[in-house]
C-alpha cells in the first residue's frame, strides 16, 4: 500500500511545480472587469424613438417575458385637404429578465432596430422583481451598445440612406434638389425628356376592289329591260285571259301537241295549226 502512495505523491507535486512556472489565467472580478467580446449578449438595450408598438417581439418571445403598452393618437394632415392619420404611441415597455432566457429572437424580429443587444451584464438583483425592467431603464442600457461594424465598401447602400437622399415631392422639393445640386459642385445631369405620345389621324374606309368586268352588273332603265326581256315574260305579267301563246309555225302533229297544252293549262285562246300554200292548192 506504501507502494502505491509514494508514487502518488510525487506526481502531484510535479504538477504543482509545472503550474508554479506558468502565468495565471485568473480574473480578478470585480476588482478587473472581464475583457469581453463587443457582441456580448449582456442585457436588451430599447431605443424608444424607434419602436412602432407592432407587438411583434412580444409574440415571438418564447418566454412571454416582455409586456408592451400603447395607444393611439390623431396627426393632422400635413397638406391643406389631406386626411388625418393615427400612430401609435408607446406607454410601456418592459422586459423581466428573471425570465429571459437571451435567445435573441426579440432583437432579429424587430423590423425598426429598437431592441439592440449589450455587453453590461452588472444588474444583479438581491430582489427577483428588481429584475422586470421598464423603458426608461431599458434605454439608458443604450449607452452601453457598441457602434455596428463598418459596412463592406462593394456592398449597396442601406434603405434608410437611399430614402434619406430622395427628394421630397413637389415643385419646392425638385427646387431645393436642384438647389442642393448646384450648390454642391455635381455635374449636372443629362434632363429627361418625356416623349409625346401624338394622336394617329383615323384610318380612311378601305375601296372596294375593282370587280373584272365579267362580274359588273349593268343596272338597266325600265325601258331597256322590257325592251331586252323573252317575249314569253312579258306575256306572264299579263291576266290570264289576255295572255296568247305564241308559237312557231310547225307542222300538223306540233301544232296539235301545243293546242294539246294550251288546253291544259286553260288558256282561253286557241292555237290553230298552220297550213301551208302546198296543202291548200292541193285541196
Amino acid at each position: 500500500m506504501a507502494d502505491g502512495i509514494i508514487p502518488g505523491l510525487v506526481k502531484g507535486l510535479a504538477t504543482t511545480a509545472k503550474s508554479l512556472t506558468r502565468h495565471t489565467h485568473t480574473a480578478e472580478y470585480p476588482d478587473v472587469s472581464p475583457a469581453l467580446p463587443p457582441r456580448s449578449r449582456g442585457v436588451i438595450a430599447l431605443t424608444e424613438e424607434n419602436c412602432t408598438s407592432c407587438m411583434l417581439c412580444a409574440r415571438e418571445c418564447p418566454d412571454w417575458c416582455i409586456y408592451i403598452d400603447s395607444h393611439k393618437e390623431e396627426l393632422p394632415p400635413t397638406t391643406p385637404g389631406g386626411r388625418a392619420r393615427q400612430r401609435n404611441v408607446l406607454d410601456r415597455f418592459a422586459i423581466d429578465f428573471s425570465l429571459c432566457m437571451y435567445c435573441g429572437i426579440c432583437i432579429e424580429v424587430c423590423p425598426f432596430d429598437a431592441l439592440h443587444w449589450s455587453p453590461e451584464f452588472e444588474y444583479a438583483e438581491t430582489d427577483i422583481r428588481d429584475l422586470l425592467h421598464e423603458k426608461d431603464r431599458l434605454g439608458a442600457w443604450m449607452a452601453t451598445v457598441p457602434a455596428p461594424p463598418a459596412l463592406d465598401p462593394g456592398s449597396a447602400d442601406p434603405a434608410e440612406v437611399t430614402a434619406a437622399a430622395k427628394p421630397a415631392r413637389g415643385s419646392a422639393g425638385a427646387a431645393a434638389a436642384a438647389a442642393g445640386t448646384r450648390g454642391a459642385g455635381a455635374a449636372a445631369r443629362p434632363t429627361r425628356v418625356r416623349r409625346e405620345t401624338t394622336t394617329p389621324p383615323p384610318l380612311a374606309a378601305p375601296e372596294p376592289a375593282a370587280q373584272p368586268a365579267a362580274e359588273q352588273t349593268r343596272v338597266m332603265p325600265a325601258v331597256e329591260r322590257t325592251a331586252a326581256l323573252p317575249a314569253a315574260e312579258s306575256t306572264e305579267s299579263l291576266p290570264a285571259a289576255e295572255q296568247t301563246s305564241v308559237l312557231p309555225p310547225a307542222d300538223g302533229a306540233e301544232a296539235e301537241r301545243a293546242a294539246d297544252q294550251a288546253a291544259a293549262q286553260g288558256d282561253s285562246t286557241q292555237v290553230l295549226p298552220t297550213v301551208s300554200t302546198d296543202e291548200e292548192g292541193s285541196e
